[in-house]
């Protein structure tokens, strides 16, 4: 489980196509500390150590996570958003996040509100009523408040500290996102048999 606040700006440092695709990510993590087999959120998906170095560690993602995410179209060098699984006892700053991703949302629309960036996402149409205004969502592993819902369409704030820290800085119109809805609505859904 995870919080949807990131802890460390990565990059990908290379990329291996074999059985699985293999991801080595530079990271600013002591990777003393991870452990083989960890999960890390990478962008919003929950992937497991497989191997690591100083400064590095390697995760695999299968076929099946490439087409569901935003994976397959990683390229080397690509900022990423990480956030490494919770313990008992650690901060719950942003809400509880699986990752595991629900769907790609897309930038449709950015604009200037005072100092933050006001952005607008379009979703899936069987993501769509998971949305809801004040509700929460993570984008590429970014714990967020929605602001308002139109259709399949919502909007954000995202703060100048946020823009510096996460990938949000990088984002333009078009650029694809992971998204994941939030777990209390899924259950939701779930129980009145609108899944």
């Amino acid at each position: 489980m995870f919080t949807g606040i990131i802890t460390d700006l990565g990059s990908v440092r290379g990329i291996e196509k074999r059985g699985e695709t293999r991801f080595t990510i530079a990271t600013g993590y002591d990777t003393d500390t991870i452990e083989i087999g960890a999960s890390i959120a990478h962008n919003g998906v929950c992937l497991t150590v497989v191997e690591k170095g100083d400064g590095w560690f390697a995760v695999e993602a299968s076929q099946e996570t490439l087409s569901k995410t935003t994976l397959s179209s990683w390229t080397e060098g690509q900022r990423i958003n990480l956030e490494r699984a919770l313990k008992v006892g650690d901060e719950l700053g942003g809400h509880i996040v699986s990752g595991h991703v629900d769907g790609v949302a897309h930038v449709v629309e950015i604009a200037p509100e005072n100092q933050s960036l006001r952005y607008v996402f379009e979703v899936p149409e069987n993501l769509a009523p998971f949305v809801a205004p004040k509700g929460s969502v993570a984008l590429d592993g970014v714990s967020l408040t929605v602001n308002e819902v139109q259709g399949r369409r919502f909007g954000v704030n995202i703060i100048p500290h946020t823009q510096s820290v996460t990938t949000f800085g990088g984002y333009e119109v078009g650029s694809a996102v992971n998204m994941e809805i939030d777990m209390l609505a899924r259950y939701v859904a779930r129980l009145l048999g609108k899944d």
